[in-house]
């Protein structure tokens, strides 16, 4: 008999990352000789862990294909690190139970670079534990930080939104300029990667039109050097747009900001860049200031996804199966880039062992040498993967997105205690 597929999905989500898993469920449905059911873990690896096993063959076709246009993390997500082996054995001992009792012999986790980790450690599990698990992971990441593939599943969605709404704004904040409003501040996410600041410069149409300065995570902010530059731009302009990284840091490695000072996991929340940002220019200059904090919204925001994104998202979870098919363990999709203008991708792989738990910077030679711009080399590489629109449908006005009906097995196990 054909072994049970079980897909979960992990880390903070994005616009397309359940296009991802319409490409795993419609490929593996296409396929009942290789593959028996398809189940899916509710809020990652933690929903392994306490049997919370959803059953995707009660979801319609209608509703998988509707998890194309659909937003946020429609099985659940988490962040949670299984830690090693030795240290929580009996953590890889209930995963081994949980995937015997429902004969599950396929896992495909949907993340990031600490997602990956995840799968690389559950792929060991038949070596170590002698259990038999063919384990595939399926990239994803706005912060577009994972190593091995041109782009991350979620980051052209992302970037396309800051550079949307940097435009309209600056052109709001242009209106107002001469007596109001002088420097306004766009806060994106990139706890180590400049990536998403870097996408705000696709707004504009030339260098002046709006005047803008980044701030990358890759780049120490050094004030001196940044109020100069603030101040020769407003004086030129008018106004200067400002996008920073919420991963801004000194010339020491300091945060600029933190959200909070606890952490989940080892997961420290960052945020505040754009207030702390706000405040110091308000004090050293008297502007008058406005700032916004991208937040969630630059990652959930399907109704401007581009549609690069989107095929992208889905072909690496129809990869994925394919790959456990051609009977590949341990591997990940990737995006190839094969040609730039007209830009053309395929999918390749790459083993789990290469990406796990490893963040990729934008190269220096993508930054100005000043620190407070692209150059056209970056330019070239962000501008095709913002291309392209995949509206959802609309209904009463606003986008009408799927609806699971989730419905949990039966539990055969007794319940499990997680201690961290």
């Amino acid at each position: 008999m054909p072994k049970n597929i079980l897909y979960a999905q992990s880390g903070g989500v994005t616009a397309v990352i359940n296009a991802s898993a319409c490409g795993v469920i419609q490929t593996a449905r296409r396929h009942p000789e290789r593959f028996g059911r398809i189940f899916a873990a509710r809020d990652g690896v933690l929903g392994v862990l306490h049997e919370e096993i959803m059953d995707v063959d009660q979801e319609s076709e209608e509703t998988i294909e509707a998890l194309r246009h659909t937003p946020g993390g429609a099985f659940g997500s988490c962040r949670f690190d299984l830690g090693d082996p030795d240290t929580h054995p009996e953590q890889y001992e209930r995963l081994v139970e949980v995937f015997r009792a429902h004969d599950i012999g396929y896992f495909f986790y949907n993340g990031g670079g600490g997602s990956m980790d995840t799968a690389l450690k559950i792929a060991g599990i038949g070596d170590r534990m002698g259990y038999p698990i063919t384990c595939i992971g399926v990239p994803k990441t706005i912060d577009n930080d994972l190593t091995c593939t041109d782009t991350s599943p979620g980051f052209g969605s992302a970037a396309k939104f800051i550079a949307t709404v940097v435009r309209e704004a600056s052109l709001d904040v242009a209106s107002m300029a001469s007596s109001s409003t002088k420097v306004f501040i766009m806060e994106v996410m990139g706890r180590h990667a400049g990536w998403l600041a870097a996408a705000a410069a696709l707004a504009q149409e030339d260098p002046a039109h709006p005047p803008m300065l980044i701030l990358f995570a890759e780049i120490p902010f050094v004030p001196e050097h940044f109020f100069e530059r603030l101040e020769a731009t407003i004086r030129e302009h008018g106004y200067c747009i400002v996008v920073a990284s919420e991963g801004l840091k000194n010339p020491a490695g300091k945060l600029i900001s933190i959200a909070e000072d606890n952490d989940v996991y080892a997961y420290i929340q960052l945020g505040g860049v754009a207030p702390t940002l706000a405040r110091m220019i308000k004090d050293r200059t008297g502007h008058k200031i406005h700032w916004a904090v991208a937040d969630y919204i630059q990652r959930s925001a399907r109704h401007i996804a581009a549609r690069v994104d989107v095929e992208q998202a889905y072909a690496t979870g129809q990869k994925a199966v394919e790959l456990a098919m051609e009977g590949r363990h341990s591997v990940m999709p990737t995006i190839l880039r094969v040609a730039e203008d007209p830009y053309r991708w395929e999918t390749g792989w790459v083993d789990l062992a290469r990406v796990a738990n490893i963040e990729q910077g934008m190269p220096r030679h993508f930054i100005t040498q000043d620190g407070f711009h692209i150059t056209e080399a970056c330019r070239r590489y962000l501008r095709p993967l913002i291309e392209g629109e995949d509206y959802p449908p609309y209904e009463h006005g606003l986008p009408r997105y799927a609806h699971l009906k989730k419905v949990l097995l039966p539990k055969k196990l007794p319940p499990f205690e997680i201690r961290r």
